[in-house]
């Protein structure tokens, strides 16, 4: 209700009042006397009334701007694209018993995907990240030691960061450019420090739920299956879970089957000039791009 009609009801209401107030009183005789105590009276209440009122609009405006403010920072989970372009990554943590048969129906089908390793096992397996990036894969940041990145300060953060990122330059003479927290646990304290270390902050949106253990069969129709899954998708995987290199063909084919290209989530993120909406998907803000 705008202030004009809440000034205009209570004139009304105020001018009901008084001609009640006049009839039960009869005093006919002193009604100018009586109208200007009551309009006066009137007027008091109205001014109190519309400052509570005005008041009520500054604050919900000042708690909307504070709602705003607070907005938690994303990483990306997806993409929007026109193209039906999907990513499939794989976090390296513990062991390497599949990572080389991993490799090889990746080079059988011909893709590249993207590698989120720990700096623990880039210290262990010193021969599959050069093997890694040789194929032509991303090599992805999953910190150092793979804590909860959301209990660390800012400056822990980018030690867990930077420390990776020097591990594999020096083995590879690439930077990582992506970079994962472990469990998926992040902050904005980290979102803005990945930011610092020229990183893209990367989760995912369709869980292969590999980690499980379920079979092959399960991990198969959990991908293809998946309610978000889309053009833009980025997929989670494990190099080091049981039943995922037996499973890896057939998801494979099943994506290419439904229409998708899969690229390496370098080749699927916007490097510039974009927004990350409440889910997390990342916008383009140039239509070209957009359509690439």
């Amino acid at each position: 209700m705008s202030c004009f009609n809440i000034h205009k009801r209570a004139e009304y209401i105020l001018e009901s009042l008084h001609i009640v107030f006049i009839m039960q009183n009869g005093d006919y005789m002193n009604q100018n006397e009586e109208m200007a105590k009551c309009i006066k009276v009137g007027l008091i209440a109205l001014s109190a009334f519309l400052l509570v009122i005005i008041g009520i609009y500054s604050l919900s405006d000042a708690v909307s701007v504070y709602v705003a403010s607070q907005e938690k920072k994303l990483p990306i989970y997806c993409v929007e694209k026109e193209k039906p372009q999907v990513s499939l990554s794989f976090d390296a943590a513990w062991g390497n018993e599949d990572t080389q048969a991993i490799l090889d129906v990746l080079s059988k089908y011909n893709i590249n995907v993207t590698f989120f390793m720990t700096g623990g096992w880039v210290d262990q397996y010193p021969d599959d990240v050069k093997n890694i990036a040789k194929a032509g894969h991303d090599l992805g940041n999953h910190s150092q030691n793979h804590k909860q990145m959301s209990q660390l300060s800012a400056t822990e953060c980018e030690k867990e960061i930077t420390l990776v990122n020097e591990k594999v330059r020096e083995l590879t003479k690439k930077t990582p450019q992506l970079f994962r927290p472990p469990y998926g646990d992040y902050n904005d304290t980290l979102v803005e420090t990945v930011a610092k270390c020229n990183c893209y902050c990367i989760q995912w949106d369709v869980d292969s739920l590999d980690w499980k253990n379920y079979g092959v069969d399960a991990i198969v129709s959990t991908v293809l299956n998946h309610k978000a899954l889309g053009n833009g998708s980025i997929i989670l995987m494990h190099n080091g879970a049981k039943y995922t290199k037996d499973a890896l063909p057939a998801v494979i084919e099943g994506l290419q089957k439904k229409g998708f290209e899969i690229v390496p989530i370098s080749k699927l993120i916007y490097k510039d000039n974009y927004e990350i909406n409440h889910e997390g998907r990342q916008i383009s803000l140039d239509k070209e791009t957009k359509k690439d």
